[in-house]
């Protein structure tokens, strides 16, 4: 078997999770959108929602996410117990750091809050933001305790149980708002404050959901063989090394949370009148939703199984091995993110009615539609420049990533501003979208020049080739969905949930048969091999 069909199949247990955890969370984002709208009712709990998990990434998740990784496989593959003794230490020192972090941040919560949210909101959305957020923010110690667990188990080779405990967050989260509906109906979607009962409901089933998602990895922790009793003998355990790696990938971190934060606060002054056609960040993070899906089945997917083998290349330093490694894996992602970025122009108002289009929400699904259609390129910039970051991680090479983020951070935070200034409250959404993908872009082409350059090339005459036959089929396949959208306009079928069904699986579906048509003419593996995996993973 060769190493990318290894990582492959590997990725195929993962995506297969991802793939059910994205579906329910669909159905989550259906039921918030019903229940709250998408207008300042639903900013004041989405933003107090969100700042738990940007919070949790500004102070520990680079760390974990990708510093501690090659650090396991390491201990794993060169002490003696196999890596036991650093796995139990670095278990307790994160559960005591992420601990005294939450209990910080939730008394420190009105100040927090105020980073995040525009100046202009009404008092009353503040007070309830503020609510929200210190009921959401011990969130914090549950993410983080849940993605080191997660990687623990990536790197004994364990993949599948990370992508798949999400959906018991979004089991509780589905329930949390069916009740509010049922309970409370849907809001006034430009109401700018919540009642006591609806704050402790939607605020307390959030963090439930985190905290199971979290208790579903434990019992795979202890099959792995890693003992829960917690060591707190860490000098001179091994860490030393870890943190000062960790050092840069903090300032990464920070220079990239930074810019989300600006995002954020912008994106709230689209909402902050309550204007029925503004867009905020509710828009802007519910169309990331539906950007992220190949994302976060394909990619993710990959560079989870990549990295182990990545780290043991870097460890042997052969740069070859790793070239040899990445070069493929990149052109497989892009077989998937590339057409479905070209086609999102086509499926993005069907897609809206279809997810959106209720309660609350089914008199402003167009406030979404713009944004989903220009997230495409977005979209191909960030596999691209996700997937080149694993090889410097893999390399240790951590200060050359904290770099390549300041010009990311900078282009995203300076396209922003301007954008969003020069655009009226209903294009804030789209505009921070088109901020987003020139500050990919510009981190895609750096990470690929000076990575290619350190590893001695990727393959890039192979690239080119690939993306000029990857380019034509996808053409192909536009065109084909175009000509179906032509074909059914007449019908005006995309305003009601059953006709943008009908639209967007006649689109996707004349789109796809093209595609497969056309890679299987020009001789496109990459598509091929993925289209194997996925058929006999159904198969079995």
């Amino acid at each position: 078997m060769s190493e990318t069909s290894s990582i492959l199949r590997s990725s195929a247990v993962m995506a297969a999770g991802t793939t059910v955890s994205r579906l329910s969370g669909f159905v989550r984002s259906a039921l918030l959108a019903a229940a709250l709208g998408n207008s300042l009712h639903a900013e004041v709990f989405t933003i107090a929602n969100t700042v738990p998990n940007m919070v949790y990434i500004l102070v520990a998740g680079g760390v974990i996410n990708a510093v501690l990784v090659p650090q396991l496989v390491r201990a794993l593959k060169g002490d003696p117990d196999g890596g036991d003794a650093y796995t139990a230490r670095l278990l307790t020192l994160v559960a005591l750091f992420l601990a005294t972090v939450t209990v910080v941040l939730v008394l420190a919560a009105p100040w927090v809050m105020r980073i995040f949210v525009d100046d202009s909101w009404p008092d009353s959305a503040f007070d309830s933001t503020v609510s929200f957020a210190r009921l959401c923010l011990p969130q914090v110690f549950f993410y983080g305790m849940f993605v080191l667990v997660g990687q623990i188990l990536n790197a004994r080779g364990r993949f599948g149980p990370m992508m798949w405990a999400p959906i018991a967050n979004n089991v509780v989260a589905t329930a949390v708002l069916a009740l509010y509906l049922v309970v409370y109906g849907a809001g006034d979607p430009h109401a700018p404050g919540f009642g006591q009962g609806e704050t402790l409901l939607l605020g307390l089933g959030s963090t439930l959901g985190i905290a199971l998602q979290l208790a579903v990895l434990v019992p795979f922790l202890r099959a792995a063989g890693v003992s829960l009793r917690p060591r707190f003998d860490f000098r001179d355990a091994g860490l030393s090394h870890t943190f000062r790696l960790g050092v840069w990938t903090v300032l990464f971190v920070v220079v990239n949370q930074i810019a989300y934060a600006v995002v954020v606060r912008l994106a709230s002054t689209g909402t902050a009148e309550a204007d029925p056609d503004g867009t905020g960040y509710t828009v802007y993070s519910s169309a990331f939703l539906i950007m992220m899906v190949p994302h976060s089945i394909i990619t993710v997917s990959l560079a989870t199984a990549l990295l182990p083998r990545l780290s043991a290349y870097a460890a042997d330093a052969d740069r070859r091995g790793l070239a040899r490694t990445l070069a493929p894996t990149l052109r497989t992602a892009l077989a998937v993110v590339v057409p479905f970025g070209a086609l999102l122009p086509l499926l993005a108002a069907p897609v809206a009615q279809v997810v959106w289009g209720y309660g609350a929400a089914a008199g402003a699904v167009d406030n979404y539609v713009d944004t989903l259609r220009l997230f495409g390129p977005g979209l191909i910039a960030f596999t691209v420049h996700y997937l080149l970051l694993r090889g410097f991680y893999a390399r240790e090479e951590n200060r050359t990533v904290f770099f390549i983020q300041c010009a990311v951070a900078a282009t995203n935070i300076v396209a922003a501003v301007v954008l969003v200034g020069v655009s009226d409250d209903h294009g804030t959404a789209p505009a921070l979208v088109v901020a987003y993908t020139a500050s990919y872009a510009v981190g895609s082409v750096v990470s690929y020049v000076v990575l290619s350059r350190r590893l001695g090339g990727l393959q890039t005459p192979v690239l080119v080739r690939f993306l000029v036959r990857l380019a034509l089929a996808v053409l192909g396949a536009v065109a084909a969905g175009a000509a179906v959208v032509a074909a059914l306009a007449p019908l005006d079928l995309a305003d009601s949930t059953p006709g943008a069904l009908v639209v967007g699986a006649a689109v996707g579906g004349a789109a796809l048969v093209v595609l497969l048509a056309l890679a299987r003419t020009m001789r496109i593996t990459e598509v091929t091999e993925i289209v194997g995996t996925v058929t006999a993973r159904i198969r079995r």
